[in-house]
C-alpha cells in the first residue's frame, strides 16, 4: 500500500491533477504531512525546535501544521560574519539545522569561496540552492538528489499545463536573461531542453557570465562597505571595474541576442527570461524592423519574477507578446518560491493560480501566527505553504506574500485551489514584514550553529 505521500506526488503527471477539489483530498493531505513529520522530526533540528515548542507529536489538522511552519527567513538566518569570515564549518554546522541530511564537513583550508563549498557539498549528494542576495544575505536551501529528480518532472508538467503545449522536442530555446548558477537552475534548464529543444539544433543561451553565488556575494560586501564607510580607495576601484565589466557583457548580450533570435525568427521557439531583458531586446528587434508578423505564431515563453527594479513602460508585457508573436494561451506563468519545490501554472481562462494536490494551502493572519478559516469564496491573508514533494528539508514555509485565494471552482473550470493574479509582498505593502515567530527561530538557529 502506498503512503498518502506517495498517492498525492504520484499524480505529477495526471492531466486531472489541478481538477481535484479541495474538500476531497484534505484528509490525504493531512494524513501526508504528518508521515513527512514523523519521518523527520528527529532530522531536521528546527523541526524538533518547533514541535517541542509547541507540543506537538502528531500532526492531526492543519492548525497544527501551522505550529510547525518555517519563516522563510529561517533559510538566511546564518550570522553574516559566517559567509563574509569564510567560516565554511560553521556555515556547514548551521546548513545541518534546517536539513533532512546529515551536513558533511569539509575542511576550510581546502575552500576557496561559496561557490567552491557549494561545488563540494554536491559531491555529497547536498545541492545548495541560493537567492541572489543582492539585497540583503542570500536564502541558502539544501536539497537532495531526490529533489533535483523531482524538478525535472514537475517543471515540464506544470509547463504542458499552463501553456497548453504538448512538450514533443519541436522548439529552439532561447534564454534571454542572465540564470544564477545554482543546482535548481541549471536542472530545471535541462528539463526544458530535454522536454522542448529539437533535434538537430541547439539552445541558446543568454551570452553574459553566469551569475554565481560567489560574484553575487562579492558585490553585496562591496556595496555594505561603500554604505558604511569602511570601503577602501581599491575597493572602489574594485567596485567601479566589476560594475563596468558587467554592464559592458549585458549590452553585448542585448544586442547578441537579438541578432540570433532575428535570425531564428522562423523557428518555432520557446523564449524564457526576465521582464528587463525581454523587454529591451524586444525594443532592439522592433528598432532592426522585425516584429510579430516576422516570427513563427505557434512560439511559446515563460517569465520569471517580476521587474526586480526595473523601470519599464506600461504596456511591456503586450510589447514583448507581441514583437515575437506569444499568442496568450501559450504565455506560461506560474506562482511559486524558492522555498518551494513545486510550482503552481496560471491557467488562461480565470488567469488563476492553481494549487496541485501535493501542496497544502495554509492562510494565515498577517503576523503568521494564525490560520484563516477556509471560506465559501476568495478571501485574502499571507501565504503560507506544505510541499509535500519536499525531500531535502522541510517542506513547510510562511511567506512574504499576500495573497486571495478560492477554494471554489475557477471560471476556467478546475476545481483545485487558486490564487489570483494579485500577489504582493508585504514589505512592498508595508515597507516592512513581520513575521511573529521569525525573531524565536531565527535566534534558536543562530545558537544551534
Amino acid at each position: 500500500m502506498s503512503s498518502a505521500i506517495e498517492k498525492l506526488t504520484s499524480l505529477v503527471n495526471d492531466q486531472n491533477k489541478y481538477n481535484i477539489p479541495y474538500a476531497e483530498i484534505k484528509a490525504t493531505q493531512i494524513e501526508a504531512v504528518n508521515e513527512c513529520f514523523q519521518g523527520r522530526k528527529e532530522k531536521i533540528k528546527l523541526l524538533a525546535k518547533r514541535a517541542n515548542d509547541a507540543g506537538l507529536t502528531e500532526i492531526r489538522s492543519l492548525e497544527d501544521m501551522v505550529h510547525v511552519l518555517f519563516p522563510h527567513t529561517a533559510y538566511k538566518s546564518y550570522p553574516e560574519s559566517f559567509l563574509l569570515g569564510e567560516k565554511w564549518d560553521k556555515l556547514g554546522k548551521w546548513l545541518g539545522t534546517v536539513s533532512s541530511m546529515p551536513i558533511p564537513e569539509i575542511d576550510p583550508a581546502t575552500v576557496t569561496d561559496i561557490d567552491d563549498w557549494i561545488d563540494k557539498l554536491q559531491q555529497h549528494g547536498i545541492f545548495v540552492s541560493c537567492s541572489s542576495g543582492t539585497t540583503g544575505k542570500s536564502a541558502m536551501l539544501v536539497a537532495s538528489a531526490k529533489d533535483m529528480k523531482w524538478c525535472k518532472v514537475e517543471t515540464v508538467a506544470a509547463y504542458a499545463w499552463g501553456s497548453g503545449v504538448t512538450p514533443a522536442n519541436d522548439r529552439r530555446i532561447f534564454g534571454l536573461a542572465p540564470v544564477a548558477s545554482v543546482a535548481r537552475n541549471r536542472v530545471t534548464g535541462g528539463a526544458y531542453i530535454d522536454a522542448l529543444q529539437a533535434p538537430g539544433s541547439e539552445p541558446f543561451n543568454y551570452p553574459a557570465p553566469p551569475m554565481t553565488v560567489g560574484g553575487l556575494t562579492k558585490m553585496v560586501v562591496l556595496r555594505k562597505k561603500i554604505a558604511d564607510g569602511t570601503a577602501t580607495p581599491s575597493d572602489l576601484q574594485d567596485y567601479e571595474k566589476t560594475s563596468a565589466e558587467r554592464q559592458k557583457h549585458l549590452d553585448d548580450a542585448l544586442e547578441i541576442s537579438a541578432g540570433a533570435i532575428i535570425g531564428a525568427r522562423h523557428e518555432k521557439l520557446h523564449v524564457s527570461g526576465m521582464w528587463a531583458s525581454l523587454y529591451n531586446i524586444a525594443r532592439l528587434v522592433r528598432d532592426k524592423g522585425y516584429s510579430g508578423r516576422d516570427f513563427n505564431p505557434e512560439n511559446s515563453c515563460y517569465v520569471g519574477g517580476g521587474l526586480k527594479g526595473a523601470q519599464l513602460p506600461e504596456n511591456y508585457r503586450e510589447f514583448v507578446y507581441e514583437t515575437f508573436n506569444i499568442a496568450p494561451q501559450r504565455n506560461y506563468q506560474n506562482y511559486s518560491m524558492q522555498e518551494l519545490m513545486s510550482a503552481m501554472p496560471r491557467c488562461q481562462k480565470g488567469q488563476r493560480y492553481h494549487l496541485p494536490p501535493w501542496v497544502v494551502p495554509l492562510i494565515l493572519d498577517k503576523s503568521g501566527d494564525k490560520l484563516l478559516p477556509i471560506l465559501d469564496s476568495e478571501y485574502e491573508g499571507r501565504a503560507a505553504f506544505f510541499d509535500l514533494s519536499l525531500d531535502g528539508r522541510w517542506g513547510g514555509v510562511i511567506s512574504g506574500d499576500k495573497v486571495s485565494i478560492d477554494f471554489s471552482p475557477c471560471p476556467c473550470g478546475a476545481k483545485s485551489p487558486s490564487i489570483r493574479d494579485n500577489i504582493a509582498r508585504f514589505s512592498d505593502l508595508e515597507g516592512d514584514d513581520k513575521i511573529g515567530c521569525a525573531g524565536t527561530v531565527d535566534a534558536y538557529v543562530r545558537g544551534v550553529s
